[in-house]
């Protein structure tokens, strides 16, 4: 049964009604040209855009009728990264398990750091230093903030992960490393503008002016492919 499903799921004037299924296991790229429809896309999977038309399952039930436990088994890494920059880096990374505690431990871990093995296996993860774990968000390189919300993601421990453009304006190394530690998750879905690293995954996935409009084994993707799905007309 897939993980996740889009049945029929579109939003007017953004994203045209689309069918899509994901299984455990899948590594899945989004390609396609800026304002194609791929953040809509990312955001009608995880619940934050709700479809006008179509419907939204997440483990074969409706994504809206889900707990919050069970919505908390999809992690996103947004573009902006939508870190508390009050907050220390560590109490950023404890956020990412908020949705296996209650609002009494949230409280608690605000104060001072539960159950810190999780943590620092996270912190291993993104080899975030750990000198770096009780300084305010907003103090940091734009780097370490971006391994700050990987390991609030790992720390969240998924089923499935989604990233709107995780790589973007990222050196090369580092760029490689959240990669390479997003691609450990059970599944995911990368939307990425940099379509020589699909052989790094599974399948790919194509949007154009909002359509769904490629799903192939990325041995199956010619260069006329993405000459044409990044093209303007």
């Amino acid at each position: 049964m897939p993980v996740l499903e889009l049945l029929q799921a579109g939003l007017a004037g953004r994203l045209q009604p689309s069918n899509l299924r994901i299984h455990n296991g899948e590594r899945i790229v989004l390609l396609g040209r800026s304002g194609a429809g791929k953040s809509t896309l990312i955001s009608l999977c995880n619940g934050a855009l709700q479809p006008d038309q179509g419907r939204v399952h997440w483990q074969g039930q409706p994504l809206g009728q889900r707990s919050r436990r069970q919505r908390c088994q999809l992690g996103t890494l947004w573009q902006e990264l939508r870190l508390v920059e009050e907050l220390t880096a560590v109490q950023n990374i404890q956020a990412g398990a908020l949705g296996r505690h209650n609002l009494l431990w949230a409280f608690r871990n605000l104060l001072g750091l539960l159950d810190p093995a999780p943590c620092m296996d996270a912190l291993g993860k993104v080899g975030l230093e750990t000198d770096l774990l009780h300084k305010p968000v907003h103090n940091l390189s734009g780097g370490q903030r971006q391994r700050v919300a990987l390991a609030r993601l790992m720390h969240q421990m998924p089923e499935l992960v989604l990233a709107d453009e995780p790589l973007s304006a990222l050196d090369p190394v580092l760029a490689d490393d959240v990669l390479a530690t997003l691609l450990q998750a059970p599944a995911c879905l990368i939307s990425l503008h940099r379509p020589e690293l699909m052989h790094r995954f599974n399948r790919v996935l194509g949007v154009r002016h909002g359509q769904l409009v490629l799903d192939q084994h990325p041995d199956a993707v010619t260069e006329a492919d993405l000459k044409w799905l990044y093209s303007e007309s």
